[in-house]
């Protein structure tokens, strides 16, 4: 079954809403379409509508298979769960063409013969002129002696008027139709334009609200007299202001405008920390900074999108990814952890992951620094101390420790209760800070001046591998 029948069932407009994402498959999945198709999920799902996909693979030289793939995994990472199947553009091509000729057919679009020379000069004298190329051909209602010659189909555009568009976050926009031209439909060799698909696969997937960068507000103003050339009813539209840098510059790779996977697979993003981020990018509700995906379904409206661009802090996100790491569930950290630890399939690494989380998430601002924070836990003896560590084990260190390592032996219940007892005691026989004991015996058992609480490490360590590198550090 073609694409266009598959769709043909879907064309009749009913009263639920119908939002879509439609990202091109050029390259990643990035943070503003991300956060485009957050929205458009939200809108859909508060009103019980649909949330469609589609994929806007018409350029050919530049759409590849592993973008797709890259759009596809970072939206199902996302939870960004659009109904039915992803519709793939450029299979609809034949579609595109039919409504381009039933165009022509009603005197809406004309055959253009306009040659590459024509339209160069053309531009030529408009950029002499410094005025915008908007092309009013002489083919509108000219007649060819041979149809038949290279030619494209245009749209016939209305030459006088105003187009107005109510638009759900930029409020009332008014463009003058002297200032629109006869947009190309479809090309020389019978290939549709974006402006023309956009609109046709807009109306045979019913979308009802079109909520997009609002970069393409002006395509608006071309798109819609493809609507009422063909007596379609026209979408609510709803311009989203772009994404800037914290600096207020276009946001760009120096500011973090890396594909969707690199927050995952870099920076150790969680995928709910990166939702409720990309949610508070340009939309709120009252003062609440943390908001569940039920919350934001439940609140979310366009009347809340602001109208200025909003500013990317990476810090900001980390913050939020914070909070997430303390609020997951261990066992899925210590599987997250345990992935990067090349060690998904091993049950004991599994285990020990899971009872360290308690200890080990509330230091960390991302996964990077949750499984460095594990590696004491794999470490091999003797251990290698850094350099911020090897002064904490000089002086009366090894002396410390070795009366740490007795009192530690002759603990029955190697629980952080008693381990902590046991290590008071030796700093209140030395005659010193509870500070001063803890800070070499962490060097000693983690190689490191900062760790989880020392209570903490003996226990998952376990008996004979904190006495054996207690002892390590002795001599």
């Amino acid at each position: 079954m073609s694409a266009t029948t598959d769709l043909a069932g879907e064309s009749e407009r009913d009263a639920s809403v119908v939002t879509r994402f439609a990202p091109s498959p050029t390259g990643f999945l990035h943070l503003g379409g991300a956060r485009t198709a957050l929205f458009n999920l939200l809108f859909a799902r508060h009103h019980g509508g649909k949330f469609l996909l589609r994929i806007e693979d018409t350029d050919r030289a530049r759409s590849t298979q592993p973008a797709i793939d890259a759009i596809l995994s970072g939206l199902k990472w996302l939870g960004l769960d659009w109904d039915g199947d992803a519709v793939f553009q450029f299979e609809r091509a034949a579609r595109h063409a039919e409504v381009a000729e039933a165009m022509l057919a009603s005197g809406n679009a004309y055959r253009c013969y306009l040659t590459p020379e024509e339209l160069a000069q053309m531009r030529t004298e408009a950029e002499a002129a410094k005025k915008p190329l908007r092309i009013r051909s002489p083919w509108r209602d000219k007649v060819p002696n041979d149809p038949g010659a290279p030619h494209v189909i245009r749209l016939k555009a209305p030459l006088d008027g105003a187009v107005t568009i109510h638009d759900r976050v930029q409020g009332e926009v008014t463009v003058q139709n002297a200032e629109l031209d006869d947009l190309v439909l479809l090309r020389s060799d019978g290939t549709p334009t974006y402006m023309l698909a956009v609109v046709v696969d807009d109306h045979d997937m019913g979308v009802t609200h079109v909520i997009r960068g609002d970069d393409h507000l002006n395509n608006a103003f071309r798109q819609l007299p493809i609507y009422r050339a063909m007596g379609w009813p026209e979408p609510v539209y709803a311009h989203i202001p772009l994404i800037h840098g914290a600096d207020g510059a276009k946001l760009s790779k120096r500011h973090g405008a890396v594909g969707i996977e690199a927050y995952r697979d870099e920076l150790g993003i969680l995928p709910e920390a990166l939702d409720n981020y990309l949610l508070r990018l340009g939309w709120g509700h009252g003062d609440a900074e943390i908001i569940s995906r039920e919350q934001a379904i439940e609140w979310f409206d366009l009347g809340a999108v602001g109208k200025s661009a909003s500013r990317f802090d990476l810090k900001k996100l980390e913050h939020l990814n914070g909070h997430y790491i303390r609020e997951a569930d261990d066992a899925r950290l210590a599987g997250l952890v345990a992935a990067r630890l090349g060690r998904s399939d091993d049950a004991a690494t599994l285990n020990l992951l899971t009872r360290a989380m308690p200890a080990l998430k509330p230091r960390a601002a991302n996964l990077n620094e949750l499984t460095d924070g594990t590696a004491f836990l794999f470490a091999t003896r003797p251990l290698v101390i850094d350099d911020a560590a090897r002064g904490l084990l000089e002086g009366e260190a090894p002396a410390l420790l070795s009366q740490l390592h007795s009192a530690l032996d002759a603990v029955h219940n190697w629980d952080t209760e008693a381990l902590e007892d046991a290590v008071r005691r030796v700093a209140e026989t030395a005659g010193v800070k509870l500070g001063q004991v803890a800070q070499p015996l962490r060097a000693a058992l983690t190689g490191r001046k900062t760790s989880p609480g020392i209570f903490d490490v003996l226990a998952l360590l376990g008996r004979d591998e904190s006495l054996a590198r207690i002892a390590d550090q002795m001599r």
